[in-house]
This record gives C-alpha cells, structure tokens and sequence, in this order.
C-alpha cells in the first residue's frame, strides 16, 4: 500500500515566514508522476514552503525534502500529478481523490520566544529579543544589545557581525494596538547596503487564518544593488498580484504612515519629520483587498540582513527612528 513517512522533523513552534526548518521523508510504492505536499499547522494548515513551490518532486531513491515555515504540526501527503493543493486548509488533511496518503506528525521539541524586559520608546513598552531566527534567508541572533535609544529618546537599532556571524536587533509592543493610524519618522536610510532591511509591520503569532495580520513598511534593496526600488508596502501574502508595492525613497528624514481601518490599509511616505497637509508624498498606496481585521498583532521593529550571493553585508550597519505615533 503507498504511503508517505517522515525522516527529518522540524520543531514545534508558532509560525511565521521567519521561522523555517526542513523537513524531509521517503516513500513507499509510489507511482511514476506522484509528488508529495507539505503541511504546517500554525493556526491553519499552510502548504509549504510556497503555494508556487508545495508539488515535490521524488528523488530516485524514493527520498523527499523541502524548507518548511515552522509549525506545531506537519503534514505529508502523497498526491496524484493532477492534484492542486489549496493555500491552506481549516481541518486536517486527508487521503481521498488525487490524495494518496497522508502522515501527520507533531514537531518535536519547541522553539520558544525570549524577550527581554521591555525598553520603552515613544510612550511604549517593547520587549526585546533575543533568539535565533530565520529570515531574509539567514539564520541570525537577534540580541537586546542591538537595541537602545538615546537621550532624546531615538531609537537605535543595529547589526553587528560577532565570532562570524550577523547579529540584529528585533522588539515589539506588549499589545495590539488595531484600526488607526500609525506613524514613524525614520532617519536617513540611504546609506544601507543592498542586504540590510528594515521592516516596521504588523504580526500575530496565532493569526494564521488572516496570514499572521502582517502589513509591512519594509525599507532595503533586498540583496540586489541594481534595484531602482529600495522600499515597499506590502500586505501579506506577499506572493499574491497586488499585494505589494515598491518605491524608491529619497535620501533624508522620511515619515511613514499607515492608516488602517476596516477593508483598507493607506500607506504614505512624506519628506521631513512631521506631517502637515502640504507634505507632497513620496510615494502612496492604498490596498482595499486582503487587508486583516485586528486580532492579537503586534506592532514589530526588525534590523537584519538578508541572504545575497552577489553583494553580501559587508560592514555593521545601524538605523534610527526619532519616534513613534499612534492614532487611534
């Protein structure tokens, strides 16, 4: 009888496209054309690693691997060569139709979050972390000493590179703040490298069914120096038509605003340190699809470098952000 079985299991942990393991397999009288999918359950079950990437391919010693984002459990189903995988899936999958087999495991072992006591910015309270992540297609620290702030209440965020390795800074609020309008005024990025990104978004942890309720400024050239862009918008999932859009951002104080609210996420980038009505936008753009309801999100602050074979971080970098607003 087919079947499908795990070899390599990742850990447990909640989601999110910054944590990813792999997760590898064989399997048993499979038939020429059949393929396996990936499952990750965080909240719902997720194909992985991408809705474009989840058909795998057997190798001919009957094996499979792929790069997984983590979850608390995974699924591995062998399927037929006409079988298309839904994005996510509410309950546990099952074999049936085109599904051949299916193996579902827990991860093993837990990756917990570990924050710091929390450094306070901008009125707020923001935990620090410190722990290990995949993101950008790195696996970095993320350490409290690359955070601080400074007499007139900045904050600074840095990457620095110990005994071979890049370390960066990563914090977030202690609590959701919703529907409104957020504000940061963001010192001048134009020195960053290619691979160093600064991502300001929404995240929850335990908000899978609305893909995390992440909505991003994300300020970087993403390892590629010959990008016209060096910013974007995006609401997750990044991979669907429309819900990403990139700029280029002049050198100087910028102000970045988001305003949120049921349906629509505005998001607009203005010169100078404050807005007024007669701020001439950078750049500005509206999305009206996908756009979460508020749930448990977190506002979130991360400095790193992102993987680039071409223009690798070379030096330590450090960015700052004069201050934060929220409006409700």
């Amino acid at each position: 009888m087919p079947s499908v079985q795990f070899t390599k299991i990742p850990p447990s942990a909640r989601g999110g496209r910054e944590r990813v393991g792999t997760v590898a397999g064989h399997v048993s009288g499979a038939r020429p054309g059949q393929r396996v999918v990936i499952y990750a359950k965080s909240g719902p079950w997720w194909v992985q690693p991408w809705p474009d990437q989840a058909l795998l391919s057997i190798q001919s010693d009957l094996s499979w691997s792929t790069e997984t984002h983590l979850g608390y459990e995974y699924a591995a189903l062998l399927v037929d060569s006409d079988y298309h995988p839904p994005p996510t899936m509410d309950q546990n999958p099952t074999a049936g139709g085109s599904v051949v087999a299916v193996t579902i495991v827990k991860g093993l072992g837990s990756l917990p979050d570990l924050p710091t006591q929390p450094l306070r910015f901008s009125g707020y309270d923001w935990p620090v972390y410190n722990e290990s992540a995949v993101r950008g297609g790195l696996n970095n620290l993320y350490d409290a000493d690359h955070v601080s702030t400074d007499s007139t209440g900045a904050l600074h965020l840095r990457i620095s590179k110990k005994s071979g390795k890049w370390v960066c800074a990563h914090l977030a609020l202690t609590r959701s703040l919703g529907y409104g309008t957020y504000i940061f005024v963001v010192r001048d990025t134009s020195h960053l490298e290619p691979a160093a990104v600064l991502s300001m978004h929404t995240y929850d942890l335990w908000g899978g069914e609305q893909h995390y309720r992440e909505m991003d400024f994300e300020i970087g050239r993403w390892g590629d120096a010959g990008s016209k862009n060096n910013a974007q918008y995006g609401v997750q999932p990044f991979y669907i038509p429309g819900n990403m859009a990139q700029f280029n951002e002049p050198a100087g104080t910028l102000t970045h605003t988001l305003h949120w609210e049921s349906g629509r996420a505005s998001f607009k980038t203005v010169r100078g340190s404050s807005l007024t009505p007669r701020s001439a936008p950078v750049y500005q753009y509206t999305f009206t699809s996908g756009v979460p309801s508020p749930g448990q999100e977190l506002l979130e602050f991360m400095f790193y470098p992102v993987a680039s074979d071409q223009t690798p971080l070379q030096n330590d970098s450090e960015v700052v952000v004069e201050k934060f607003v929220y409006l409700p």
